[in-house]
């Protein structure tokens, strides 16, 4: 038969195979043609409608109806019963009408052009299955064809003329459709093809053994049949090849690299696809190239498709020599890819790594590993454990031989374990790369768990007498058992590593619960013994005392264990009077805790352990303290002493009740020697400090949980408010560590003794409340500002230790202004402090910007006009602040108050897109601005500007939140304001200028809709009238343009625009006044009588007046006489009524306007 007229269409792939060759395919087209054939593809997509495939496609049909020769089709190999015959030789083919085709190709191009949306995108259930459903349509298309109509020459060769036309479309659907269309039957004539060189080496084998047999036992029929069937499979083989031809170099060589992603992950995802199912062939770097190339896409799904592709190839052992010049030529991008800034790419780079370090031996040089180790301690945990594996697979298994015991589980043998620890030992140390081993554990945790949980092999080390381990080793030997436990118990990653997963599975709690008390068993008996050890050693023994956290204490009294009890309490005793670092007491205190619960039998010997520990430490106290009230004089050793034994009572305290020791009074009365007399050491004040602290806590207790009498609830009041004169004496200690821990104390007791305390049934503890005078508030606030908002400083890498101190140090401050903001939330402290707080927003925000923008949120919660009124005393304090440092002259284009306009943003941008909601508070703000820019008028006979005026340009910040109602109105209050000016310059003000821009209607516009950027959805909005819908929505447009892309501050156009007066916006308003009154209404003709009745040189584009602030500010009173304010309400009153009724677009602007911002008794 003749060759497939597909395959003379193509032209330029080859043209047939050898006989002797039954496996290999076209190779693709090098790399000129494929450029060559992208940027033939580029241009035809920006080409006119003359480019279009219609063209193509009806040309191609016709010279394949004119050059297709008359042919027998080829027998099928398995013909069905019922299956339609196939047309006798010299019968006429008959073509289907093209034009039907062609037309409804234009209908669906032309309904696809009006609608973005085409089934492969389309949202829904529905078109969720579709995909799925349309490839296996094309996969079963290939399949019930492969036998008969796949060779005959007509359906499928115009099918792929088709595809081929429709995925050189302009259109996104069509070329979408067609490429994945395309490339299934690709991958499916991919298999046909496979399995045509099956039978191919099949036949070839059968006719050669027939062939080797005796002249008497040689069938000459059979080597016939096997002839022909060879001829005929050779003949399939070359049609499909040409289909596969013409797909691969029509379609995927121009779509590999197309403009939307989707497409191109399609191709990647397809050709790695016919890697694997027909290595022999498609395996080769002709193919291989295009992945590699497409490993730098733009796209993280193109990007992982090339990684899930090249796992399934490197996967196979079989196939790693063909890749090995692949590997050379990309390992440095593969390597790259681990630092992917999306997770998911950066994991499967990760995991085809894994493969090349398995079965590529020497590919990975120590170079390309060592870039891989620093990402077991990343924060994605998905990420750290597969380099846990790769970190595994490359240090520490080729040198632990395992053992498999028959179809059992590996057991290691004692000598791998040791070296295995040994191992990950070196690393750690040596590496440098984190301070933290339980970050390493977890992340080796999935790879090497049944390691890690060989708890008998970390203990024997380091129990060992000569286990030639330093100190070093043996602290992080130690880390590594801490973190190993309390990853089996607890079965969460440690702090700060993130998680997808929501919880354990059944076999992992049961996995989890075997795990505890395997390891409490073991544990129980040892932990006294390595307390005995380390005790000496604090790095050591503060993490063992946490073991006991996750034990499953039960097993104390289930399997008789209470002497090895007896043994941890001697050494928990002896930890804690021993030691005096602040984690040790901690974590003993902790420990001591645990065990003294009611509910366990042995709750008695626990207590009566921690009540001897408790009266050892009060004598001790006791008599020292004597000795330093007596003396006045302390030794340094003295001095420690009592310091010690004090933060060992403290610790425990903090754990236990301890109030039957009556601590309070000694302690207080140091304290008050320490204030009145400044004698004591600093060492011992701090621990009395937290005591007193815990003293007053428990009592509170105590006394909240049964009925306590008046006198109890009086004397607690008593030592409440002793103690806080106390602390506020110490605010001004000289030792800044004293000064910082009475704040942190402080600001705790007055929240918890706050007007918060009676919430929730507790009326009886009303006499406990406390109200801190306003001497105490404001030295908190002056304690802030010392102590917290200093100069901020640029943290370094964090690598020195200089850096780790600042480190701690900005924690420490952070800590402070989140105690001060919580006394603020809580009504502990006025809320206009809030202001000394807000006025530091941009300037640190940096350091403190998520905790005061979440107590301006809260803020605004509690009382949105409150908190809008302390923004606007925010802005006012700075601005005098400035005034008084460098006067008036140039103060806007001072550095500072550059930021003061920054601050003003970061304000406006926090009111949100809730325009309508904020519609009174913005306008008040503008309101109070305005009044306190003229509160204060220069000398008489001056000609200079009011000092208060560049407050305006501040207040511009605000204007996009506005309505265009009340920019008007605002423009008509400034204007009656700016009257009682009586020196007036000869051109307008800067400031002025600069606020009426940015009240002006052209800006607003503008502003809401920024060349460049698309316009967003109106919100519907339901009102009575259209038109006010309009106007709503045009405002919120503003505002969320607003919140993503602020606007250009206008004080740059100041300059040109100061030497002609106001009066030429007039006449450039006037000139578009048609199209202004088409869009405002009848606003405009009560603006321009207004702008007829006033002085020139104070002429505003459009005059009206704004509403009122309902009450004055506490801090900064603005200066105005009764008189001129009376005057100005008057006509203003007059003013908003005569243009209100005029400009009101609905009645329902009329009733917001009258009631809520035009409060006329402000003016």
């Amino acid at each position: 038969s003749g060759s497939s007229p597909l395959r003379r269409a193509v032209g330029t792939g080859p043209r047939s195979m050898s006989a002797s060759s039954s496996s290999s395919v076209a190779v693709p087209c090098d790399d000129r043609d494929s450029d060559q054939t992208s940027e033939g593809d580029s241009e035809s997509l920006s080409a006119g409608e003359g480019s279009d495939f219609e063209d193509n496609l009806r040309r191609n049909v016709k010279k394949r109806a004119a050059k297709r020769p008359l042919k027998t089709s080829p027998v099928a190999k398995r013909p069905k019963k019922g299956s339609q015959m196939v047309r006798a030789h010299g019968q006429k083919e008959s073509e289907p009408p093209g034009s039907d085709l062609f037309d409804a190709v234009k209908a669906a191009k032309s309904d696809m052009q009006d609608s973005g949306d085409y089934p492969l995108i389309a949202p829904g259930p529905s078109w969720k299955k579709f995909q799925g459903s349309f490839c296996e349509f094309v996969r079963t298309l290939v399949y019930r064809c492969q036998y008969s109509l796949l060779y005959d020459g007509f359906p499928i060769d115009n099918l792929i003329s088709l595809l081929t036309g429709l995925s050189d479309s302009q259109v996104r659907a069509f070329r979408h459709t067609s490429t994945l269309a395309a490339m299934k039957l690709m991958t499916s004539l991919v298999r046909v093809a496979f399995q045509l060189s099956l039978h191919k080496d099949n036949n070839q084998r059968q006719y050669e053994t027939e062939r080797n047999k005796g002249p008497g036992q040689r069938a000459p029929e059979r080597l016939e049949s096997l002839l022909e069937k060879h001829k005929e499979l050779k003949e399939h083989q070359e049609e499909i090849e040409g289909m596969m031809n013409a797909l691969f170099r029509g379609v995927f060589v121009h779509r590999y690299r197309d403009v939307l992603p989707e497409i191109r992950a399609i191709c990647i995802e397809e050709i790695g696809s016919w890697m694997q199912s027909y290595s022999t062939s498609f395996l080769t770097d002709s193919y291989l190239k295009y992945i590699g190339w497409t490993l730098h896409d733009k796209h993280r799904d193109v990007r992982l498709k090339c990684l899930k592709a090249l796992k399934g190839l490197y996967g196979n052992r079989d196939w790693t020599a063909r890749l090995e010049l692949f590997t050379s030529r990309f390992k440095d991008r593969l390597v790259s890819m681990v630092m992917d800034r999306e997770y998911d790419v950066a994991v499967e780079a990760v995991r085809l790594l894994t493969l090349i370090l398995k079965n590529m031996e020497g590919m990975l040089t120590e170079a390309d590993c060592e870039s891989i180790y620093p990402v077991v301690y990343a924060s994605n945990r998905a990420l750290a454990s597969a380099v846990g594996e790769f970190l595994y697979w490359k240090l520490f298994c080729p040198e632990c031989e395992t053992r498999t015991v028959g179809e059992r589980e590996r057991r290691r043998s004692p000598r791998s374990q040791r070296t295995f620890f040994h191992l990950l030992l070196s690393f750690f140390v040596e590496s440098e790369l984190h301070y933290h081993a339980a970050y390493l554990v977890d992340s080796l945790w999935d790879c090497a768990g049944p390691q890690l949980k060989d708890w008998e092999s970390l203990t024997s080390l380091l129990l060992e007498k000569d286990q030639n381990l330093g100190d070093v080793q043996e602290s992080t030997l130690t880390e590594i058992l801490v973190s190993s436990v309390r990853q089996a118990s607890e079965g969460h990653p440690p702090v700060g590593r993130v998680t997808g997963r929501k919880g354990l599975t059944p076999k992992e709690r049961k996995i989890q619960a075997d795990d505890k008390v395997k390891l409490t068993e073991h544990l129980i008996p040892l932990l006294p013994q390595l307390l005995a050890k380390f005790s000496a050693d604090a790095e050591k023994v503060a993490p063992l005392l946490q073991l006991l956290s996750y034990f499953d204490l039960n097993i104390y009294c289930t399997r008789r264990l209470e002497k090895h009890l007896e043994l941890l309490l001697q050494q928990l005793q002896e930890v804690v009077v021993k030691h005096a670092e602040p984690a040790v007491l901690e974590a003993g205190a902790h420990a001591l805790y645990l065990l003294c619960n009611p509910e366990f039998t042995f709750f008695s010997r626990v207590d009566f352990a921690r009540s001897q520990l408790v009266d050892l430490l009060t004598d001790r106290f006791q008599q020292e303290l004597e000795e330093l009230l007596q003396s006045s004089f302390l030794d340094e050793d003295e001095v420690y002493s009592l310091a010690a034994t004090l933060k060992r009572l403290s610790a425990l305290y903090n754990a236990h009740d301890l109030t039957r020791w009556e601590l309070y009074e000694p302690c207080y009365r140091l304290l008050r020697k320490a204030v009145d007399t400044g004698e004591v050491p600093h060492q011992v004040i701090l621990p009395a400090l937290t005591l007193v602290y815990f003293s007053i806590l428990w009592t509170l207790t105590l006394v909240s949980g049964s009925g306590a009498s008046q006198k109890q609830l009086l004397n607690l009041k008593g030592r409440m408010v002793a103690f806080c004169e106390l602390c506020q004496n110490c605010l001004s200690d000289v030792d800044p560590e004293i000064q910082e821990q009475a704040f942190v104390l402080l600001s705790d007791l007055l929240l918890i003794f706050g007007p918060q305390m009676i919430v929730g049934g507790r009326e009886f503890l009303r006499p406990l409340v406390f109200i801190p005078e306003a001497t105490l508030q404001s030295e908190l606030a002056s304690f802030l500002m010392d102590h917290v908002f200093i100069q901020p400083g640029g943290l370094g890498s964090g690598h020195s230790q200089e850096d780790h101190l600042q480190i701690e140090q900005l924690h420490q401050r952070r800590r402070l202004l989140a105690g001060f903001c919580k006394l603020l939330l809580y009504g502990v402290l006025e809320m206009d402090a809030a202001s000394d707080v807000f006025k530091h927003y941009n300037k640190f925000y940096n350091d403190y910007g998520d905790i005061i923008k979440e107590t301006l949120t809260r803020a605004r919660q509690i009382d949105r006009s409150h908190c809008s009124r302390i923004l606007l005393l925010s802005l006012k304090q700075l601005y005098t602040e400035l005034l008084q440092e460098q006067g008036p002259q140039g103060l806007n284009e001072l550095p500072a108050f550059i930021e003061m306009r920054d601050l003003a943003r970061r304000f406006a941008l926090s009111f949100g897109p809730q325009q309508l909601q904020n519609r009174d508070l913005v306008v008040m703000l503008h309101k109070e601005g305005i009044r306190f820019s003229l509160s204060e008028l220069p000398p008489a006979g001056s000609s200079s500007q009011p000092p208060n005026l560049a407050f305006l340009e501040l207040l511009s910040e605000f204007s996009p939140r506005l309505f265009h109602q009340d920019k008007q109105l605002l423009l008509s209050y400034l204007e009656k304001c700016l009257q009682r000016v009586s020196q007036a310059p000869g051109r307008p003000w800067g400031p002025v200028t600069t606020y009426c821009q940015s009240l002006s209607p052209v800006e607003s516009t503008a502003e809401a809709n920024p060349q460049g950027y698309p316009r967003s959805k109106k919100r519907r909005i339901e009102g009575p009238s259209r038109r006010h819908r309009e106007d709503i929505s045009a405002s919120q447009e503003e505002s969320l343009q607003l919140n993503s892309i602020p606007p250009t501050p206008t004080l740059t156009s100041t300059a040109v625009k100061s030497r002609q007066p106001l009066g030429g916006l007039e006449e450039m308003e006037e000139g578009g006044g048609s199209e202004l009154a088409f869009t405002q209404g009848q606003p405009l003709l009560g603006a321009q009588r207004l702008r007829s009745s006033s002085p020139q040189h104070f002429q505003t584009p459009l005059n009206s007046l704004g509403p009122g602030l309902g009450s004055r500010l506490t801090r900064l009173s603005l200066m105005e006489e009764d008189e001129e304010e009376l005057e100005i309400q008057n006509d203003s009153s007059e003013e908003w009524q005569g243009t209100g009724k005029q400009s009101s677009p609905s009645e329902h602007g009329l009733d917001l306007l009258d009631f809520t911002e035009l409060n006329t008794e402000d003016f």
